[in-house]
């Protein structure tokens, strides 16, 4: 590049330099662009958070004005009126705007606050029911409705048409239920519908409320449920947003939090079901917006009425067990699945065993901290056989441990393993000792235990109890508590957690101090990641229900007490010479099942090695 080129290209950078100065605005030209910039995102703000505001209300907003030459035009002019149903333990509001219900308050149950709680009302649901004619769509979301034959436990919502013809929406409350029936049924309209219209439409929606102090844990067990006819089961995700169309046709779709749900079934089941379940931003009040939109039957000459079922309360077991038998006729809704109670194994257990012991201890009308102690006092004992075994297993395993020793010396070679392992099989062999003996008994307890795991987070019985310093035993006692979050931790310490987290420490000191970790690295790592087990314990059940750290931490110092005492109870010089006793009436030349593979492999690798070595030599 020559001198005239560097030169040319010097004085256009220059230009261009200059004229962004000379074009640079003044300073307050900047603050007023600023100051404009400014007021632009606040009435964006503003304008965001207003519409969040009315977001839910908006949710049955008139999508289409009524043409005037509609047959229902004259619906869409009269003023709203609310109608109370009311049993002894559910309360509904109805509203004439859209014949739907508006608000639903479970008398028997209280929110954070200490009031009835309110399961939705108007700004948290919307329910549109929408109509296929022959020359126009309805939707009851856009009409008004005529409240005709209303009492504390029924009414009829009537949405009267200008040629003498209605449709009507009945709702009736079941006395001492939370199950209400809802019907509709067209009367006089045939000539409105076409022959060939055989079903109706339901776009359902509602923003599942915070119920419980913990976020967090509440959201694992909130989640848009439902059941396929003649199946289990099946629901969205809890952790993510989600949305899914349902090939199979369905019995009910589920609202679901941890401990309430809205759910709604229909006698002819639901077909063509979108759902859709969308995170709520912690602290916002709620957990999840739930949309289900499908179709269902529905006969257009009024002969047959289309009818439908809410349930609106608790996820309790026998409850809702018991609402399954005011479902249809013939028809079993499994609706306890509502409550989850784990894998099947574990469901079993839970089902039959743990509700029922649960039930006849609180009965006593004990405060249920003691409940769960005096649960987990049970358990233990009905599994005390099989830790006593595993126990036992284990004591044989340590009087034998210098024989042991003797032969880990002996062949030190990694390639002498298999001649090493063989060695010590005979010696269990010769002194009646199995090394699994104590792995089947724990393995026998784990479905127990993973029993209460299950059962303590949904045990609607646990919200609100008070025990010790836990003001509620169904989510994370705060004890120790501060303002600002901490990544991993929260703005709290648990102390039931940290309680059940020292316990398990504690407890693996002990079972660690009992085996010699020897000069293997990989089992000194494999223990020392026994004791980060307990710290990372911490950190998880930090949020979790006090009650079932609670749980954990009496079960594991239970545990350690019975261990202490079964050492106590124990002479291992008196099992040695009983070990001892059993190796002279145990023939020498016999050999089990499992030692003659392992003499068998031996042999086997003898061989090949043996091959190896002679093609080594060729070579």
């Amino acid at each position: 590049m020559d001198k005239n080129t560097l030169v040319g290209f010097a004085l256009i950078g220059a230009v261009i330099v200059g004229f962004g100065i000379y074009n640079r605005p003044s300073q307050e030209e900047i603050t007023r662009a600023q100051h404009y910039q400014d007021s632009i995102q606040q009435v964006a703000l503003e304008k965001q958070i207003e519409e969040q505001k009315k977001a839910p209300e908006t949710n049955t907003a008139v999508t289409a004005s009524l043409d005037s030459t509609s047959i229902f035009y004259e619906t869409g002019q009269k003023e709203e009126q609310l109608v109370t149903l009311e049993n002894n333990v559910l309360q509904l509001t109805l509203t004439n705007k859209g014949g739907r219900i508006y608000k639903a308050v479970l008398k028997e149950y209280n929110d954070q606050e200490k009031k009835p709680l309110v399961l939705f009302d108007n700004r948290d649901i919307a329910f549109n029911i929408g109509f296929e004619g022959k020359n126009e769509n309805i939707f009851s979301d856009q009409l008004t409705f005529d409240t005709v034959n209303a009492t504390d436990s029924t009414v009829t919502m009537r949405l009267n048409a200008s040629n003498g013809g209605h449709i009507d929406f009945i709702y009736t409350l079941l006395p001492e239920s939370y199950m209400v029936n809802f019907s509709v049924q067209a009367v006089g309209l045939q000539n409105f519908f076409s022959s060939s219209e055989r079903t109706l439409s339901i776009d359902w929606k509602q923003r599942a409320r915070q119920m419980e102090k913990s976020h967090t844990f509440e959201q694992r067990y909130t989640s848009l449920t439902y059941k396929p006819v003649g199946e289990s089961f099946d629901y969205l995700s809890e952790t993510k947003d989600e949305k899914e169309t349902i090939p199979a046709v369905l019995d009910w779709v589920a609202f679901k939090n941890q401990y309430f749900s809205c759910v709604f079934m229909a006698e002819n089941c639901f077909e063509d079901v979108t759902l859709e379940s969308k995170l709520e931003q912690k602290g916002s009040g709620y957990m999840k917006n739930y949309r289900a939109e499908m179709k269902a039957e529905f006969d257009a000459t009024g002969a047959t009425p289309s009818n439908f079922q809410f349930y609106f309360g608790p996820n309790h077991f026998k409850t809702l067990l018991a609402s399954n038998k005011l479902s249809f006729k013939d028809k079993d809704q499994e609706l306890e699945d509502l409550v989850y109670l784990g894998w099947p194994i574990i469901r079993w257990i839970n089902r039959w065993f743990t509700i029922n012991l649960f039930d006849w201890l609180s009965g006593w009308g004990l405060n249920m901290g003691i409940v769960i102690l005096l649960m987990t006092l049970i358990v233990k004992i009905l599994v005390l056989p099989t830790t006593y075994k595993s126990f036992m297993s284990s004591a044989k395993m340590r009087a034998l441990k210098p024989y042991i020793d003797k032969i880990n010396a002996k062949y030190p070679k990694q390639e002498d393993a298999l001649k090493k392992q063989q060695e010590m099989m005979m010696v269990y062999k010769q002194y009646g000792v199995s090394p699994m003996g104590g792995c089947l008994p724990l393995l026998l307890q784990t479905p127990v235990f993973m029993a209460l795991f299950f059962f303590v987070p949904n045990a609607i019985e646990l919200r609100q109890q008070s025990f010790l310093w836990a003001d509620d035993l169904s989510s994370y006692d705060d004890l120790i508590s501060w303002s600002t979050s901490i990544p991993l931790l929260g703005n709290h310490l648990s102390l039931f957690c940290l309680l059940f987290s020292a316990a398990t420490v504690i407890n693996q000191i002990i079972v660690m101090k009992q085996q010699d970790t020897g000069a293997n690295p990989q089992v000194a790592a494999m223990k020392w990641m026994m004791y980060i087990m307990p710290i990372m314990f911490f950190f998880i059940f930090n949020e979790y229900a006090a009650g079932l750290s609670y749980y954990y931490f009496i079960s594991t110092l239970i545990g350690i007490l019975t261990m202490w005492a079964m050492r106590k109870m124990t002479d291992e010089k008196k099992l040695l010479a009983t070990l001892e006793a059993n190796k002279k009436e145990t023939p020498k030349n016999s050999q089990s099942g499992l030692m003659a593979k392992l003499e068998a492999l031996q042999k086997e690798q003898e061989r090949l090695q043996k091959e190896r070595m002679e093609r080594f030599k060729k070579q």
